[in-house]
């Protein structure tokens, strides 16, 4: 890894979540608005998730789920995710853009556009996966090589790997690759499976 590479990356997140912010401000408030519209509750969910060196942050999304829906169970853990999805959510959740309002996470430092996906605070599992290949050690990302490379549908041992992987490659360069393969990867919809793990 570049000595130069956590700079850059910085700088990047930085000013690629600013500009987005302010060029999709008229459409995330649309999205909000509708969101609003369309259930009870707020509009920006928030989930416990584990950041860099394991420390806790809070991860914005997109309200997808009716405000009666476990609060402390991750979706992946709920015997059927689909009886509290709102008909809305269930698009959101499909084309990924739930996932907008982690460009202020991003923009905190909290996330990176590219990095391991967040683990859920109670995804043991993963974390200690994740521990032995060096993963926790970097920002998680919007997005990452294991979302590419089956999203939802890894087991957790495979997403761990991918992700060590990551980690031992990671340049600029590598980063671009990964987001122009997920633009097409949530174009296309592959690897997603409803209440499948760190979503």
């Amino acid at each position: 890894m570049s000595a130069m590479y956590p700079l850059c990356k910085r700088v990047f997140d930085f000013a690629l979540s600013l500009a987005l912010l302010l060029l999709l401000s008229a459409p995330l408030l649309a999205l909000a608005l509708v969101i609003k519209l369309d259930s009870p509750g707020p509009v920006l969910f928030r989930q416990r998730r584990i950041g860099k060196g394991k420390r806790e942050f809070l991860i914005l999304k997109f309200r997808t789920m009716r405000t009666d829906a476990p609060k402390e169970t991750p979706t992946h853990l709920l015997a059927d995710p689909s009886a509290y999805i709102t008909p809305l959510g269930a698009f959101l959740r499909r084309t990924s853009l739930d996932e907008l309002p982690q460009l202020f996470n991003i923009l905190k430092g909290e996330m990176s556009f590219v990095g391991p996906r967040p683990a859920l605070w109670n995804q043991d599992d993963l974390i200690a996966e994740r521990d032995r290949r060096g993963a926790n050690d970097v920002l998680p990302g919007l997005t990452g090589l294991a979302q590419i490379s089956g999203r939802d549908e890894l087991p957790v041992e495979r997403k761990a790997e991918l992700d060590g992987e990551y980690v031992q490659k990671a340049s600029m360069v590598f980063d671009l690759r990964i987001l122009f393969r997920t633009f097409r990867t949530v174009v296309r919809k592959e690897g997603f499976k409803e209440g499948g793990g760190t979503r």
